[in-house]
C-alpha cells in the first residue's frame, strides 16, 4: 500500500516512461502527491498514470530534504476532482503528452475534462483521462512573470457541455487544435463529431478521422 511510502523517497513511473523521484506526502484511492526536492515543486499525480511506485534510497547525492509544511493544493480528503477544485484560480504547469508543459490555471471542472485558461494558448479544454500530473507554481511566481490580475480569465456567458465529446461536438464548423497541434493533420475544420470519432478537414483538404479516446486537449483556433 502506498500509505506505507508515505514521508518516504519514492520512484514513480509514469505512462509514458517518465520517472520522478520525491518524497511521498499523501495518497488517495485515485492521486498521490510527492515532494521534487531538486526542484522544490509539489507533484499532484493522477494514479490512473502510475505505472508502479517504489522506495528508494538516494546513495550517490543526498537529496533528501525536509518539505514546506503547507501544500500548495490541500484538501481534507485527498481525491483527483477534489484537488482540481481546489486547484481553480492557481497557477499551475499542466502535463498531458511527454514532457510538454502547459501553463495557466483551471476555470472549470467538468464531468470528464477540465476547462484551462492559458495565457499563451488561451482557452483549452484538457481531458482528465490524459492529465498526467499537476505543479503549482511556487508563491508569489507566475508563468513567463505575468500579472496575474491581469490575466483572468473573464467570465464566459455561454455554457460548457458536461462531458469532453460534447463539448467537441459544440465545436463543430469551426477551425480546431487538437493535443496542441504535434500532428499536422490534428490542425483542421471540425466537421463532425459522432460515436467517439472527430472527422477533420486538413489544410489540404483531406479528411482525417480520430478516434476520441485519444484525444488529450482541445482548443479553437481564433
Amino acid at each position: 500500500m502506498l500509505l506505507d511510502f508515505i514521508e518516504k523517497n519514492i520512484e514513480v513511473e509514469i505512462t509514458g516512461g517518465i520517472f520522478h523521484r520525491g518524497i511521498l506526502i499523501d495518497s488517495g484511492l485515485d492521486i498521490l502527491v510527492m515532494y521534487n526536492e531538486c526542484t522544490h515543486t509539489f507533484l499532484y499525480i493522477p494514479f490512473v498514470q502510475v505505472q508502479r511506485v517504489k522506495e528508494i534510497n538516494f546513495i550517490e547525492e543526498d537529496l533528501s530534504c525536509d518539505p514546506p509544511s503547507e501544500k500548495p493544493i490541500d484538501t481534507e480528503v485527498i481525491s483527483y476532482r477534489q484537488i482540481l477544485k481546489n486547484a481553480k484560480g492557481l497557477f499551475v504547469k499542466a502535463y498531458v503528452s511527454g514532457e510538454k508543459t502547459i501553463s495557466g490555471y483551471i476555470t472549470n471542472i467538468m464531468n470528464d475534462y477540465v476547462v484551462f485558461h492559458s495565457p499563451a494558448y488561451k482557452t483549452m479544454f484538457i481531458s482528465m483521462n490524459h492529465l498526467k500530473w499537476l505543479i503549482p507554481y511556487q508563491p508569489g511566481r507566475t508563468p513567463y512573470k505575468l500579472d496575474k490580475q491581469n490575466q483572468l480569465l473573464k467570465s464566459v456567458s455561454s455554457p460548457y457541455a458536461r462531458s469532453f465529446d460534447v463539448q467537441l461536438k459544440k465545436l463543430e464548423n469551426r477551425l480546431v487544435i487538437l493535443d496542441d497541434g504535434d500532428h499536422p493533420e490534428k490542425i483542421g475544420l471540425l466537421e463532425k463529431v459522432q460515436e467517439h470519432q472527430a472527422t477533420l478537414i486538413t489544410d489540404e483538404g483531406e479528411t482525417v478521422v480520430w478516434n476520441l479516446e485519444h484525444i488529450k486537449t482541445i482548443q479553437v483556433s481564433h
